[in-house]
């Protein structure tokens, strides 16, 4: 895959791996505001943005994008068969990027927009402990969850004006990953459409930064904590 940001620390190894994902019909350099707010504030951190490694198909001429899968005839019955088809190609580069940078799972974040967030998402149900955390912005699961990662915390961030993936998207993931023992938050900026609007990026540097995971709390005390709904509404 094409790499148009790749921002390494100025000096020394990094200490963290963060990997961009973007929409469809879009590509890395779509992640820009995001990965500038990441590298203020992670210095240490290596920020990959790739792009996604198809042609973008439904856009027609002028729409150079890229997609990470299909949307052209698109249904609730065939999504998860696409999404699995993506992930297999995204996670072999996901630990390709971790050995050659050097950087474990735990200190790994794989943050995603629409389609990127779907995958994201997805790579969190798939593959427990792939990224120590997911942020995914303005998406969704393929399917309704049935288990909840262990080894990954979730990060939901949407804005409540979305058109094009309803915000009742997150608010149900949000409800399932916790009836599941899930760790995972909220954030909802409500008159925000799709976008990866700076008020959710800030609340991404705010969860970052803030949130204890819970499989940390429970290594700490010696038991499995009950994971708290931490939801905000901006």
């Amino acid at each position: 895959m094409q790499l148009p940001i790749e921002w390494l620390p100025a000096a020394g190894a990094p200490e963290q791996l963060i990997l961009l994902l973007h929409g469809v019909g879009a590509d890395g350099d779509a992640m820009t505001l995001l990965a500038q707010a990441l590298r203020a504030e992670f210095p240490q951190a290596a920020l990959i943005a790739p792009d996604g490694p198809h042609p973008f198909d439904a856009g027609g001429p002028g729409h150079p994008g890229r997609q990470w899968f299909s949307v052209v005839g698109i249904t609730e019955a065939n999504r998860a068969a696409r999404v699995a088809a993506a992930l297999a190609l995204l996670v072999p580069w996901v630990r390709q990027m971790q050995n050659q940078l050097r950087v474990g799972p735990a200190a790994t974040a794989i943050a995603g927009f629409s389609q990127g967030a779907i995958l994201a998402l997805e790579t969190a149900l798939r593959e427990d402990g792939l990224a120590g955390r997911v942020l995914a912005f303005g998406g969704r699961f393929a399917a309704p969850p049935s288990t909840a990662p262990r080894q990954t915390t979730v990060h939901l961030f949407h804005g409540g004006a979305d058109a094009v993936i309803p915000a009742w998207h997150a608010r149900a993931a949000i409800e399932a990953l916790a009836a599941l023992q899930g760790d995972a938050t909220i954030d909802i900026a409500e008159g925000v459409g799709h976008e990866l609007h700076p008020v959710l990026v800030q609340r991404a540097l705010y969860r970052l930064r803030h949130h204890i995971p819970a499989r940390t709390w429970a290594a700490a005390l010696g038991a499995v904590p009950d994971r708290a709904r931490d939801e905000d509404d901006d």
